[in-house]
């Protein structure tokens, strides 16, 4: 039972419920059809603790303690819901396509697809997302219980769940439902086993031969949809318990079927069945259900402001959201200019220098200790001087600051170019600023052979800085940097003319002997070998520490000279 849209009467034998329209007249709730939504105190699932519990507002589907949305809070059905008890639909004579409440609870859900068995209902529920399945105590049964509410709104579905409908329209609505259960409304069924192949009708995938697959009466045989693709074609949700509604070859939950066929009122979540009704923010309302969000006066044909996507008169936006003036502590209302700075708010006349009282609106300011001052106030009483002119800065002034100095933008310039620094990077030195050419130009690194700046990569040769490219043999060119090298007269020479140019040669092979990795090599009476050209000329052995003799320009063992000596005295 409902306190807001229905009262119970209670006998020891007989419960009779009774709604009452808009007219005041009471009606019989209608046979078969079954809704009994307990949200009175219910807690709200985004405010949590801050919401006291659920209480209706008068006519908006909202908590009148939070204004959170009714289907934001934790309602629940007070017993085992039967989709076909909620809209009224005839039991099938077939009893395998009837839900039971005993055959969902054994298999541990909230509902299962009628006439399945146990592995089957198990398939099917496998194949819907998981935080979708009604398991029992799960998010799933949470979400079901809230699809049931949105999906199958109850006051679409009888006149006695109807607060606003006016007693001219009940015709409407009686014709409409007919209409609708008719011609739209059904519930499908799951196959547990296709005998064909078949293609899903939402996603177009494969469907074989064997597969569990809905089909949903209204469409045909040869219509079928994975479990879950059978979803509304304006919310995309699954259908609840797969109840749907067909129209122009599509599906839809009844709440979107209905919604293409009448206008729903964004305040009271009602179909509206009368003639005449109000548009407003691309919405549609009942004529006096359009109000503000405060104090719910009617906002039809008056001046409205929206804040966060809801109306409000003139009058309470400017109570709850207008900014107090910085000045004269006075609200600023909404025909008012709002002039703001740091977070401090005034009226366009309330903005005054301190001091003289002239406007300051379009002209530059100045603040000091919280007040606002005109140019000239502020620079006869507070303003600085530049650390270049010795000149004040003007209130709104642009200004420079550095290490506790301060200049004027233009006065802020390099100490060599004399041009301003502005935005550009700059380098100090002994007190001085550069920009970063100058100070290349004046201090960075030069090379000693071209004298130009050595940006990156350079070589140090005897303390002296050297690009690398600049760093050459001095007889051939070749770059020498991280090559081996000698030097003579300070200048450096690789290794190959080095040796051709200055060192010894040998007196065997003519070669020189550059000392190049330790090379060692024999002197004598200014003649100079390799170690391993320093050889006896006729038996070729080493002559490295060993005695030697030498005839004309020969060296021979001692052993090869005393038979070169015999032979000639023979001879």
């Amino acid at each position: 039972m409902e306190g807001q849209i229905s009262m119970t009467v209670r006998n020891r034998d007989v419960e009779e419920n009774y709604s009452r329209s808009a007219g005041g007249e009471t009606h019989p709730r209608p046979k078969g059809l079954l809704i009994r939504e307990i949200d009175d105190g219910q807690p709200c699932l985004l405010c949590h603790e801050k919401c006291p519990g659920f209480s209706a507002h008068s006519f908006r589907k909202v908590c009148q303690n939070c204004k959170c949305p009714r289907d934001r809070h934790d309602i629940y059905h007070e017993d085992f819901v039967n989709v076909r008890d909620r809209i009224g639909l005839k039991i099938p004579d077939d009893p395998n396509m009837r839900m039971t409440k005993e055959a969902a609870l054994s298999n541990g859900y909230a509902w299962v697809p009628p006439g399945l068995p146990n592995q089957k209902i198990e398939d099917y529920m496998s194949q819907l997302p998981n935080h979708k399945v009604p398991r029992l105590s799960s998010p799933g049964e949470k979400y079901r219980e809230k699809q049931l509410m949105i999906q199958l709104p109850r006051q679409d579905l009888s006149e006695f769940y109807c607060k606003y409908l006016e007693t001219g329209s009940r015709r409407s609505f009686h014709d409409f439902v007919m209409v609708r259960n008719e011609m739209a409304l059904d519930i499908a069924f799951v196959k547990d086993s296709l005998p064909t192949d078949m293609d899903c009708r939402k996603c177009q995938g494969a469907l074989a031969a064997g597969d569990l697959a809905v089909f949903a009466p209204k469409f045909g045989e040869n219509v079928a949809w994975h479990p879950a693709c059978f979803v509304c074609k304006r919310c995309d949700e699954l259908l609840v318990d797969m109840t749907y509604c067909v129209k122009d070859g599509y599906l839809f939950c009844e709440r979107h079927y209905a919604e293409t066929i009448k206008p729903r009122c964004a305040a009271c979540d009602e179909l509206i069945f009368a003639g005449e009704y109000t548009k407003a923010m691309n919405k549609d309302w009942h004529t006096g259900h359009f109000c503000c969000w405060s104090c719910d006066e009617t906002l039809t044909g008056q001046r409205y402001i929206l804040r966060d996507e809801h109306p409000y008169c003139i009058g309470c936006y400017e109570t709850t959201f207008a900014n107090t003036c910085h000045e004269c502590r006075k609200p600023i209302g909404t025909d008012s200019k709002d002039l703001s700075y740091k977070d401090k708010h005034w009226h366009e006349r309330c903005f005054l220098c301190s001091m003289c009282k002239i406007s300051l609106v379009d002209k530059p300011f100045g603040s000091k200790d919280d007040r606002l001052f005109c140019a000239s106030c502020y620079d006869a009483a507070f303003a600085t001087k530049c650390d270049g002119c010795g000149e004040i800065f003007k209130a709104g002034t642009r200004k420079m600051e550095y290490k506790g100095h301060q200049w004027h933008e233009q006065c802020f310039c390099c100490v060599t170019c004399k041009q301003p620094i502005g935005t550009r990077s700059f380098i100090p030195k002994d007190n001085e600023i550069y920009c970063a050419s100058c100070y290349e130009e004046k201090f960075a690194t030069r090379c000693v052979k071209c004298s130009k700046i050595i940006s990156s990569g350079g070589v140090t040769y005897k303390s002296e800085p050297w690009h690398r490219e600049c760093f050459m043999c001095t007889n051939c060119n070749t770059s020498l940097a991280g090559q081996r090298f000698t030097s003579r007269d300070d200048k450096p020479y690789c290794a190959v003319c080095f040796a051709d140019l200055f060192a010894k040669r040998c007196d065997a092979c003519a070669k020189p002997i550059t000392g190049m990795g330790g090379t060692k090599f024999i002197s004598f009476e200014d003649r100079h070998w390799h170690n391993e050209c320093f050889l006896c000329i006729t038996c070729k052995c080493s002559l490295v520490g060993k005695g030697f003799i030498t005839d004309g320009l020969d060296v021979l063992c001692p052993d090869c000279a005393k038979l070169k000596l015999q032979s000639q005295i023979r001879a």
